[in-house]
């Protein structure tokens, strides 16, 4: 079977493909299984990709323009060039099934694979993935077009017939379990002290590690440990303020963030759909802090709705200060409190999103007559 996978921007687009792709590696009925991923040079996806061994293909694309002006003529341009370019990628890769998983660069690369649809040239199938308790302008857009849409999160109201809940996938090395003394020997902490990670997803998050520093710099409690991972903007300037105070770590980036989840009691983070399904797959209790920018407040939605259950408190970004966010670790690390915040988070994480989105395929593959 021939799958191509788009998506990218950032991690959280990126990485649920990655997920997919690795779990349709392991489906007998697929092989042989050749695998591409589209993406734009100036995207996450440029790194991340082919680190984890895909073929990468780039073609162009901007973000969607709401408003007039020229940027939109620009974006228009781009964007047509961007159809052209995976038109001609289609027709070379022939797929089978393409799966979208969101992010600007999807929208020429679906619709190039209808036109190529329209003119006959290919009866591929196609899936969206929509992360996010609230769809993007560009997943809005593309809805119409695929003939699956897959929601990572059930919406409040009745499924339609070429709709499916699939949860959202997460790479299979976040399912396994590692040690957390281990976890935390390996990122510079100590073994066995309460361990705080703040982490504001796969670019940094600046208030939370404004937060954070402030927290620190006013003390950081006997029995804890923090470990900051800023992202590559305020690395320099949060390590240099930061040297040499106890019970700290700081870092830019984690290729592989399963120390921080494994190591971690709880998590200061974002609340987008990718880091939410990581939390759940390690089982981490976390404080989500939605990003306050994000397009429809949809991180908010996101949060809301994963902390329902009970697996996270939620705090808003205009809150957060140093005060705010060290009296809400008190009250999370309350021994009954973190019990509570445990059990919910091991509810959450009883089912793998990768099985059912492999047999989503299945059937979309199956339905062109490539799988029996």
């Amino acid at each position: 079977m021939r799958l191509v996978l788009t998506g990218g921007g950032t991690g959280g687009h990126v990485y649920p493909a990655i997920a997919i792709a690795e779990a349709c590696a392991h489906e007998p009925a697929f092989a042989p299984l050749d695998v591409s991923f589209v993406g734009t040079r100036g995207g996450l996806e440029a790194a991340i990709v082919p680190a984890a061994g895909l073929r990468l293909r780039f073609v162009c694309a901007r973000p969607l323009e709401r408003r007039v002006s020229l940027a939109l003529v620009a974006t228009l341009l781009a964007n047509v060039l961007g159809v052209c370019q995976s038109l001609v990628l289609m027709v070379r890769a022939r797929p089978d099934v393409l799966v979208a998983t969101g992010g600007y660069v999807a929208f020429p690369v679906v619709a190039a694979l209808r036109v190529a649809r329209l003119l006959q040239i290919t009866r591929a199938k196609i899936a969206l993935l929509e992360a996010n308790a609230a769809a993007g302008l560009t997943n809005r857009l593309l809805a119409p077009l695929v003939d699956e849409l897959w929601y990572a999160a059930a919406p409040a109201r009745a499924l339609r017939p070429r709709e499916a809940v699939t949860g959202m996938p997460v790479r299979a090395a976040l399912r396994i379990p590692l040690e957390p003394q281990a976890a935390r020997a390996a990122l510079g902490l100590a073994p066995h002290v309460t361990t705080i990670v703040v982490m504001g997803g796969s670019q940094g998050a600046h208030s939370l590690n404004a937060a954070a520093v402030g927290l620190i710099e006013d003390g950081v409690p006997a029995d804890w440990q923090i470990a900051l991972v800023t992202g590559a903007r305020d690395f320099s300037a949060t390590e240099r303020r930061l040297r040499g105070r106890a019970g700290t770590r700081v870092l830019a980036y984690l290729d592989d963030p399963r120390r921080a989840y494994a190591g971690a009691d709880i998590m200061v983070t974002r609340s987008g759909a990718s880091t939410l399904a990581e939390l759940a797959a390690t089982r981490t209790p976390a404080i989500l802090v939605p990003y306050p920018h994000a397009t429809d407040d949809h991180q908010t939605l996101n949060a809301r709705t994963y902390a329902a259950g009970g697996a996270a408190v939620v705090l808003a970004d205009a809150e957060l200060t140093a005060a705010r966010l060290r009296a809400e670790l008190q009250a999370a690390l309350e021994p009954a409190a973190l019990q509570r915040l445990r059990a919910a988070v091991q509810r959450r994480a009883s089912v793998d999103p990768c099985a059912t989105i492999v047999a989503r395929v299945k059937r979309l593959a199956s339905s062109k007559g490539i799988v029996p």
